[in-house]
């Protein structure tokens, strides 16, 4: 069986989880149908301030303009939104697709202007799309051939985020074809994906390229504050983090109460300079969920 991504972590045991050695093709993962669990209703939350939950980390300097707010936030999250491109995974689908079509430079070219927040995202978008106009089965190809890798620790990071009761989503400019392999190893319903969406021919035998749809918040400037408001109104949620690399996730505080940057894949001193908190890889992330989290007895 193909594989269509790999991860560096190692997998949890929950009902539909699988082994690390198994594989998942496409046909399998479209086929996914688990429901999310939204926990909204039942917050439980953590007695211990953002600064004690610092200063446990007695030994460590942080970087941010308000760690203690978004350590204390991810302690009691409802919910945690993760963009995918360079922080759920290593590096940016969109060029990797483009790569395996023969157009990475050209293509790579826009993702920096848009990671960067120098073009708007929807321009940015458009204009990588009408580069390379990925047919299905290139796609699909590429997905096979070049394995998306996760980014080291996200997996126990969302796996502690479950334990912990907290909802979790995946909120990126990228395609919804390529990052449903990737909710499939995460054990993230794929109704918790807000993703771009290719259109694509079915009248041809590769399923030729067509569009993009417009309609997706996440297609646009200014998307992934209106998919986080829009989650946030749907459940209820009273607290969200969003986390992230770029300059579109920055823009998701408000309406999420924290933004906690991401640099474990690229820097971005523009996005670094507007996190409330930003970290190089997931660790603490975890320690402050399992140890102040907001369903943790004390």
């Amino acid at each position: 069986m193909n594989r269509l991504f790999a991860s560096t972590g190692r997998r949890f045991a929950v009902a539909f989880a699988m082994p690390a050695s198994q594989t998942v093709s496409f046909q399998q993962t479209v086929k996914m149908t688990s429901q999310p669990f939204h926990c909204a209703t039942s917050r439980f939350f953590s007695s211990t301030s953002g600064s004690d939950i610092m200063s446990h980390f007695s030994n460590k300097s942080w970087e941010g303009k308000s760690v203690p707010l978004a350590m204390e936030a991810l302690a009691n999250a409802d919910a945690v939104c993760f963009d995918v491109d360079s922080t759920v995974i290593q590096e940016e689908g969109i060029d990797v697709l483009a790569a395996s079509l023969g157009k990475g430079e050209e293509v790579a070219a826009w993702t920096l202007k848009a990671m960067e927040g120098n073009t708007k995202f929807e321009d940015a978008l458009a204009a990588r799309l009408d580069i390379i106009k990925p047919s299905r089965a290139s796609i699909l190809k590429c997905l096979e051939n070049h394995p998306l890798q996760l980014s080291p620790g996200v997996d126990r990071l969302v796996e502690v985020l479950m334990e912990n009761g907290t909802d979790v989503y995946l909120v990126s400019g990228g395609f919804r074809i390529m990052i449903e392999p990737v909710a499939k190893t995460l054990c993230i319903a794929k109704t918790n994906i807000y993703a771009n969406t290719i259109f694509f021919d079915e009248n041809t035998n590769d399923g030729d390229y067509v569009g993009f749809c417009r309609d997706e918040p996440t297609s646009a400037d200014m998307g992934k504050p209106k998919a986080v408001q829009k989650i946030k109104d749907e459940f209820g949620y009273k607290t969200i983090v969003m986390v992230g690399d770029g300059a579109t996730d920055a823009q998701a505080k408000p309406p999420a109460d924290a933004f906690i940057g991401f640099g474990g894949v690229a820097v971005r001193e523009a996005v670094k300079q507007k996190a409330c908190w930003y970290v190089y890889d997931f660790e603490a992330m975890i320690e402050v969920i399992e140890k102040f989290g907001k369903n943790k007895k004390r």
